[in-house]
């Protein structure tokens, strides 16, 4: 066993396995980027190495730096944890060519599994049943579309390189097909350097259920299945163990299948084999298909190691310093039941914005299996992903462990930026969600009713109001009486788009009234604290320029300055602004083009996702501030229209 250990990643994941490690014994050495220079993962770790600036490839991508990192602090052994390095075959040999041990499998292994097409040929080989399709190398276009009639519609196209839903198109009927293929394609070299697709048949009500497997590089085990069917866009947003309505004529089958495609490669450490599976009526031994195999552990590792009662980064370790397997199959049991959720700093009624900001307050109630790379005044970075904590839930049944994870959503307290919450709370609380309905098109069918926006009663924003004005924190209400004479004072806040004069009146110790839009709310101190015509404070924290209530999963009220707002309406009005700190992709218009209100502007890439950028009026463009590849800061203006007459 090697005594040292450096953590080539950043956030959750980092400070997961520097958990891990320091339980057993070992030093743990954090990577960060210089905007990371104090993040929770680096004091954590027992010693930490700055490798670079803040974007990846000149930090976290740097594998010579991190390298020397290891090398210059005397670790002996690199976890990866996930994304950036973990699945490159060129990081895995520099790694034990410098002869340090790699936490993971071997670059031969995350080579045969990184390329679609030919892992799914591997697995058709192996004995693991495939969806049908083409995954041929002839790419011409004409011949695409034969096949894509072989197979039957509807199809899915997929970049054979591709990931994450980036280069994927469903067409439902042949005239939609070339169309499909050249924005797939377009998509699919841009994100992968790489255009060559593969054509499958779609499942029409499918869900997403994959299995975790974990070998020594000979054998293979396998952990069970994960249900990860909650999915927008392809992103996962809620993941199960086990899967509902499992049975175990299927979960024998789907395990031997994982393990069959594990073992085929030689496969060494923690790794995912992912299945589409019909559920339109039903599950059955014969309606899985192999998708592809993750080379890595997984985001949403948590819920297996709850069921399971295991530690996945513990094995990991174990195996990758020579250990052999530290279970055999028969003695893995599922003991109960869990769920993850992820929550992000994201808008949701902007279309799931990724967002930046500080977050003033941040906590998690008990009964809740938090993993988190940020803590309370840590800055949520533009340049990395948005993810604030994945959220775990364990319980002896699907009922008991779903009911935990809704609770535990609610009593979440997040200030400073907005996030998903109300999204994961209104998914946990959905009623076909817990019958066990689950597909991948769960979410497009419901997404009106799971992003419905909260009723800001009155009494909210009373509290907004009283906290804004420090009072439900006073505790001397003499000194409250000298400054706060029995008269009506003024606060104006501002929420969604709605801004509000509230009126606030002491009337005593404890005893306020707060006058919301000529509704009277009347606020009472009392042994369990503050009341709101009789309903209790959901309780808030004030920020500079920003109250949030915690209730609805936290509405934030801002404090506005006139001056400011005035001007940003009309940037909005007369150009387009950076919502936040990014790349520009590509840049649509020119000095002297007429544009129509919504036209496209800008488009920017920020926190891995493209936003476009439109006019908000029709008018003439007067100034192009950009080009592609600038980088712009949030706020930064990009096109100005000539003033209107």
């Amino acid at each position: 066993m090697f005594d040292t250990i450096l953590i080539a990643n950043r956030g959750e994941i980092a400070a997961r396995v520097i958990r891990t490690a320091r339980a057993m014994g070992l030093r743990t050495v954090a990577v960060h980027s210089d905007v990371d220079a104090d993040a929770l993962h680096v004091t954590l770790a027992d010693e930490a190495v700055c490798i670079g600036g803040a974007a990846p490839s000149q930090s976290y991508l740097r594998t010579d730096v991190i390298i020397e990192a290891a090398q210059t602090t005397g670790a002996q052994a690199i976890h990866p944890g996930y994304g950036f390095l973990s699945e490159n075959p060129d990081f895995v040999e520099a790694v034990e060519a410098a002869g340090l041990t790699f936490v993971g499998p071997s670059a031969q292994a995350i080579r045969q599994m990184g390329l679609k097409d030919a892992a799914k040929r591997l697995m058709d080989e192996a004995g693991v049943p495939v969806v049908p399709g083409y995954m041929g190398e002839d790419q011409d276009p004409g011949h695409l579309e034969v096949e894509a009639h072989r197979v039957g519609y509807p199809v899915l196209i997929k970049a054979v390189a591709g990931g994450g839903g980036k280069g994927m198109r469903l067409v439902e009927a042949p005239e939609e097909f070339v169309d499909a293929l050249e924005r797939a394609k377009a998509e699919a070299l841009t994100a992968f350097g790489n255009d060559a697709v593969l054509i499958e048949k779609y499942i029409q009500r499918p869900r997403h259920i994959e299995v975790q497997v974990f070998g020594d590089g000979t054998r293979a085990v396998h952990l069970f299945e994960r249900d990860c069917s909650l999915q927008r866009r392809h992103q996962k947003v809620i993941e199960e163990a086990p899967a509902p309505g499992m049975t175990e004529e299927m979960r024998a089958a789907m395990g031997a299948a994982a393990v069959r495609a594990a073992e085929a490669i030689g496969y060494k450490g923690a790794g995912t084999v992912e299945f589409i599976v019909d559920g339109a009526n039903g599950l059955r031994p014969d309606g899985f298909w192999f998708m592809e195999m993750n080379t890595r552990l997984q985001v949403e590792h948590p819920v297996t190691e709850e069921i399971c009662g295991v530690d996945l980064v513990e094995w990991q370790i174990r195996v990758a310093s020579g250990e052999p397997l530290p279970a055999r199959q028969e003695d893995l049991k599922i003991n109960s039941h869990a769920f993850e959720a992820r929550l992000y700093a994201e808008d949701v009624p902007a279309g799931f914005l990724p967002a930046t900001g500080t977050l003033s307050d941040l906590s998690f109630p008990e009964g809740l299996r938090a993993e988190t790379g940020v803590r309370a005044g840590d800055a949520i970075s533009p340049h990395y992903d948005p993810m604030i904590a994945k959220l775990v839930a364990h319980g002896p049944t699907r009922a008991v462990a779903l009911r935990r994870l809704a609770r535990g959503l609610r009593n979440s307290r997040v200030a400073g930026t907005v996030t998903n919450l109300a999204f994961l709370g209104a998914l946990a609380e959905h009623e076909g969600f817990a019958r066990g309905e689950v597909d991948t098109g769960l979410i497009a069918r419901d997404i009106d009713a799971l992003t419905a926006q909260p009723d800001v009663t009155p009494a909210i924003w009373a509290e907004a109001a009283l906290t804004a004005l420090g009072l439900t924190e006073a505790v001397d209400w003499e000194t409250g009486f000298a400054l706060w004479r029995p008269e009506w004072r003024r606060v104006v806040l501002e929420q969604g788009g709605t801004r509000r004069e509230i009126g606030v009146k002491v009337r005593g110790p404890g005893s306020v009234l707060v006058s919301v839009e000529g509704q009277v709310v009347e606020a009472l101190r009392g042994v369990r604290g503050w009341t709101f015509d009789d309903t209790p404070a959901a309780g808030a924290y004030l920020a500079p320029g920003q109250v949030t209530v915690f209730a609805h999963y936290g509405i934030a009220f801002d404090l506005p300055d006139p001056l400011a707002r005035g001007a940003a309406a009309a940037g909005a009005l007369d150009g387009a602004l950076a919502p936040m700190p990014g790349r520009v992709v590509s840049v649509h218009v020119g000095v002297g083009q007429e544009v129509a209100e919504g036209d496209r502007l800008v488009v920017l890439e920020a926190m891995k996702m493209e936003h476009t950028m439109r006019a908000g009026r029709a008018g003439v463009v007067s100034e192009v501030l950009v080009a592609q590849g600038d980088q712009v800061e949030a706020g930064a203006p990009l096109v100005l229209l000539e003033e209107e007459a």
